[in-house]
């Protein structure tokens, strides 16, 4: 048998990440302990981990360095995806350390830049990577003073920033963060993170269309009926999440970031190449193509819901106005369904139905691109074929990570009965390991200076442009649309389901 000439190295064409000083503001939250040293020790149980990697956590509770690591410990043991080690903890921890300031002492950003300077005189690296971990409302006194401490310059290296979502609130609010950043870091070295991109299926989203002609000679309004996005969770405001989510919604908290960019890459024209703005480029095209919507736009083509009180995996469960750190009288909306249309020559007349909802039955996010059906004649006009699914791809972004195709085929025996199949590719099955966690992916995209997975400045303006106009038409507007209710336990309101009924289609069922 031939040998296989390509080496993995030879296929991985992404930059290679370098060592650096990570500086983690809001270490102690639950995003450092839970995502992000666990993403960091389980690279380096891969060995993807750059040598000379250090820590840095800034928050202001007091902490030792020890008892700093002991806490991060304490959650690593549970969370991460290798099992732990106590060995391999050991060796990580000792490049872990902790710094204790308030995000608006200036003394404690100096005092920061003493010890980095310090650091690299000892022999760390001169580059450093600035990952905002801390709640939105303390981004801009960061970033201020990451710029009047001269934190944002590096004489020996290069100097990036980090920042986690929500990018703003609004597109008003999104391009003032933007300027702030833009202010203290280039846009080169700013990494929007939004952690679907990280996942490896959303990743594969690009490879599955344009490194195989069979679907991209199909991905058009020819060929395709509409296309579903579905992200679906169980759980409602446990942990005290209700006092965050009241003031953000569905739509802004899932739609504007996560959803719309899953729309931009199944929508997206080849890039010209793979670097970060070729593929970018063609994200934002898609954006600016989404149809318009006015006031009445938003009222036939936008259903908003809140969930009552019902079960969900056998547990009651209180209804949303309910839930902890939820106004009584709240107007935020639990759920979201959305027909998009995109106004360009490839998809003009494919809608596009996404939703998000919260205390549905089951946990998953997928996208279902449902082919139009061949004609009703041979075996299609035999009895029962007008009732099963025609040829569905499922592209499946979590928990079960993979792909499925459906199709019609002959059930055996003598007579001519039609059943539906599934050809379903699984990275579990296929790879003998699971997917790694997204941060993982994209903290080393960072200290490779490769953008290609976060959102550019562009990208953020204009999907905010497009919510706004839905935000807008619910708060602002004279006749506002009203607050539909549905079960928890159940898969949304009757108003969603008559949305696309309306068309002749119907949710596809995760």
């Amino acid at each position: 048998m031939e040998e296989n000439p390509f080496r993995e190295d030879d296929l991985d064409m992404r930059n290679r990440p370098e060592a650096c000083v990570l500086v983690i503001f809001g270490a102690t939250g639950d995003l450092t302990h839970r995502k992000l040293i666990p993403a960091l020790y389980n690279l380096a149980a891969d060995g993807d981990l750059p040598v000379g990697l250090k820590v840095v956590g800034f928050a202001r509770r007091e902490k030792t360095d020890e008892i700093f690591r002991e806490g991060l410990e304490e959650l690593n043991k549970k969370v991460s995806r290798q099992g732990h080690d106590d060995g391999l903890w050991e060796q990580f921890a000792q490049s872990i350390t902790y710094h204790e300031s308030n995000f608006n002492d200036a003394e404690g950003y100096h005092r920061l830049k003493e010890r980095l300077d310090k650091m690299e005189e000892e022999g760390a690296s001169p580059n450093r990577l600035f990952y905002l971990a801390s709640a939105p409302e303390f981004f801009d006194d960061i970033l201020l003073h990451l710029k009047d401490s001269g934190l944002n310059e590096s004489k020996n290296g290069w100097c990036r920033a980090v920042v986690e979502k929500p990018f703003g609130t609004d597109l008003a609010t999104a391009q003032h963060l933007n300027q702030t950043v833009n202010n203290t870091f280039q846009e080169r070295d700013t990494y929007r993170i939004d952690h679907y991109l990280g996942k490896e299926t959303a990743q594969n989203i690009m490879v599955l269309r344009f490194a195989n002609a069979l679907f991209e000679l199909l991905w058009n309004n020819r060929c395709i009926d509409h296309i579903q996005v579905t992200c679906a969770e169980h759980f409602g405001m446990e942990g005290g999440r209700g006092g965050y989510y009241d003031k953000s919604g569905a739509l802004r908290d899932m739609v504007q970031n996560h959803l719309l960019q899953l729309v931009s890459l199944i929508a997206m024209e080849p890039p010209a190449d793979l670097s970060a703005d070729g593929v970018r480029d063609e994200k934002v095209k898609v954006m600016k193509c989404l149809r318009p919507l006015t006031p009445e736009d938003v009222a036939e083509n936008v259903v908003r819901a809140q969930y009552t009180a019902g079960t969900v995996n056998g547990e009651e469960v209180p209804a949303y106005r309910r839930e902890d750190r939820v106004d009584p009288g709240s107007m935020t909306e639990s759920y979201v369904a959305l027909r998009i249309f995109i106004d360009n020559w490839r998809w003009e007349g494919v809608p596009f139905y996404v939703r998000m909802g919260k205390r549905l039955p089951k946990k998953g996010t997928e996208i279902s691109i449902h082919f139009k059906h061949a004609p009703n004649v041979l075996f299609n006009a035999l009895s029962g074929a007008e009732a099963m699914p025609g040829n569905v791809l499922v592209i499946r972004i979590q928990p079960d990570e993979g792909i499925s195709l459906g199709m019609r085929s002959k059930r055996p025996g003598p007579a001519a009965l039609l059943q539906p199949v599934k050809m379903d590719f699984r990275y579990q099955t296929s790879f003998g390991k699971s997917s790694p966690e997204a941060y993982e992916r994209l903290l080393l995209d960072s200290m490779a200076g490769d953008a290609t997975l976060f959102a550019r400045k562009d990208e953020v303006e204009t999907a905010w442009k497009y919510i706004d106009q839905i935000e807008d038409a619910w708060h602002k507007s004279s006749d506002p649309p009203k607050m539909a209710e549905y079960p928890a336990g159940s898969w949304g309101p009757k108003e969603a389901d008559l949305l696309i009924e309306q068309d002749g289609r119907e949710w596809r069922r995760l």
